[in-house]
């Protein structure tokens, strides 16, 4: 769905983006109704990209059911629907501008070679820079990675604060493309967003991690900056995100009031009971918004 046509530059822009791996739950809606009301609140755009870069793991009609779930709780989404799938030229392009730079590298390491050499950073296995200098003599490339620098990398979240990470310790090298022959996320989402003109990302505190190495691919890529505001996420008892993995349950779209009066609730904007309807809901909330009330830990369920 589209609404009426705003200004083609926007002071501000941010999107959404769900992936099609499973369907939409409370906690991706939860992300969803932030920041679309952060959007309205700026007077910018609110873009929609479906990001479809594992075709292995997407779910059948998963992309549909999440359109009309988003059309069924009254999202108005500016510009083109994007859609990963149809992106792969300007990530080849990108990846061929950081070689060129001498920013990214071949790398012929398996996972079994990387986790035994390896040490844990705050997002997995930190790559042990096998390959940074050249592959070894008898060995072929399976994936390109991006040089990171032996430096720390901050930023001031406009809801967590400040976050930092020393890039080459905590992270390691990031894999661009994959061994498989698929584009590595932490490359396709830098690249739509600089080609999209995104000024402001918005969404979920699990991304957090993410945040340094996509600033400094962005860097890389002689990207504008960017602000980033990450929203509370929704974890179970265990501390595990509401996820399709945790058998987070479909959000239920014959019930649109009640669950946006819920997502707007973890969002520290409780609705008045007076406020009923699905479009009395949207109104109020757009004429209340604030993210100073919205909480920066995670939000657990009962």
């Amino acid at each position: 769905m589209s609404a009426s046509t705003l200004p083609t530059a926007p002071a501000y822009r941010g999107r959404f983006a769900p992936s099609p791996t499973g369907l939409l739950h409370a906690g991706s809606l939860t992300t969803a109704v932030g920041s679309y009301l952060e959007a309205w609140r700026q007077g910018g755009q609110w873009w929609l990209r479906m990001e479809d870069l594992d075709p292995p793991r997407e779910m059948p009609g998963a992309a549909s059911a999440i359109l009309h779930t988003l059309e069924a709780f009254g999202f108005e989404w500016q510009g083109e629907l994007a859609w990963q799938h149809d992106r792969y030229d300007l990530y080849r392009a990108a990846l061929d501008q950081l070689i060129d730079a001498g920013y990214a590298y071949g790398c012929a390491c398996t996972r079994k070679e990387i986790a035994e050499q390896g040490q844990r950073g705050v997002d997995g296995t930190v790559y042990p820079g096998i390959c940074r200098h050249g592959v070894a003599a008898g060995r072929q490339a399976r994936a390109w990675r991006l040089r990171v620098p032996d430096a720390e990398l901050a930023f001031t979240d406009r809801l967590q604060g400040r976050y930092a990470q020393q890039l080459q310790r905590d992270i390691g090298d990031v894999v661009l493309l994959r061994a498989d022959g698929f584009w590595a996320y932490q490359l396709a989402v830098v690249v739509d967003d600089m080609a999209q003109g995104m000024t402001d990302i918005v969404r979920g505190a699990d991304l957090l991690v993410s945040t340094p190495r996509q600033l400094w691919l962005r860097q890389c890529l002689g990207g504008a900056a960017v602000t980033h505001c990450h929203l509370p996420v929704m974890v179970n008892a265990a501390g595990e995100k509401l996820s399709k993995q945790t058998l987070a349950p479909a959000i239920d779209a014959a019930n649109v009031a009640q669950q946006l009066r819920d997502a707007l609730a973890r969002l520290g904007h409780p609705v008045p009971p007076y406020v009923q309807t699905r479009d009395e809901i949207w109104q109020w909330a757009r004429q209340n918004w604030h993210l100073a009330r919205v909480p920066a830990g995670p939000i657990v369920l009962a």
